[in-house]
């Protein structure tokens, strides 16, 4: 789940769900990812409920790469524990 008050320079802050997480009027992106390489992004529609986003994930050596199916930015794990991921947006590649 994106605690976004602990972002920093480096990137977006991720937690567990069952953390200590303070309640939030905006939404938290969720991120799960799953084996074989699949993954879902869960982001705010419009009604507020959650749209889940099927994705992807690689392995690149020292990082996990994330992009979803339809496109959008790719997301970098670039720092990883049991109880916290920085991920580093970029943007998507242009066709």
């Amino acid at each position: 789940m994106h605690v976004f008050e602990e972002d920093t320079a480096e990137g977006a802050v991720y937690r567990p769900e069952n953390a200590d997480i303070p309640l939030s009027r905006r939404p938290r992106e969720r991120l799960v990812l799953e084996s074989e390489g699949r993954a879902k992004i869960y982001t705010q529609g419009p009604d507020d409920r959650y749209v889940e986003q099927p994705a992807a994930w690689r392995d690149e050596g020292d990082t996990l790469v994330i992009q979803a199916a339809q496109g959008g930015p790719v997301l970098r794990i670039v720092e990883w524990s049991p109880t916290r991921l920085v991920i580093r947006p970029e943007p998507a590649a242009k066709s």
